[in-house]
């Protein structure tokens, strides 16, 4: 629809690398579809994509865990948007990261990061929304540490390519 390009061209919302682990596969994806979607109680909703391997995981998977980049993370960004694990990348081989003891895998270098417990998945069309129940959070240091990475800043990342 044209009339909605000339709305969402506006937009410049954060990204989000978000993770997901089940039966021993782990996959990560930036995310540019998301949202707070309750204040009480407190949800969180990330859209992803159903081309995308994180996507896969994440329909096996009881948690996901949603972080922020500042913008010097360029390269974190481009690491979770430009490569897939569908080509064998595995992108966690790359970043200090913790598995938690409830399977969530961490990125250590995230300013700030949740992990939600998935309490609905939503067809939204070419993206499943997964809504969170925050159950942990945590980042490495305050507020603060720069502004935080958002699409116009992700504009030259080309996105992995979806499995044929």
């Amino acid at each position: 629809m044209k009339g909605l390009d000339a709305f969402t061209g506006r937009l410049d919302p954060d990204m989000y690398v978000v993770t997901a682990a089940a039966d021993g596969d782990r996959a990560g994806c930036l995310v540019g579809f998301a949202s707070q979607c309750s204040i009480a109680p407190p949800r969180f909703v990330v859209w992803l994509s159903k081309e995308n391997r994180t996507f896969r995981v994440a329909q096996r998977a009881d948690r996901l865990a949603v972080h922020v980049l500042t913008r010097e993370q360029h390269p974190l960004a481009e690491l979770f948007g430009g490569s897939t694990g569908d080509d064998g990348v595995d992108k966690f081989a790359h970043v200090r990261c913790t598995v938690r003891p409830d399977g969530a895998v961490v990125l250590d270098e995230a300013p700030a990061w949740f992990v939600g417990r998935v309490l609905l998945r939503a067809d939204g069309g070419d993206h499943v929304g997964f809504v969170l129940d925050p159950v942990d959070s945590g980042g490495r240091g305050g507020p603060g540490g720069g502004p935080l990475l958002r699409l116009s800043d992700a504009l030259d990342i080309s996105p992995g390519h979806p499995a044929d």
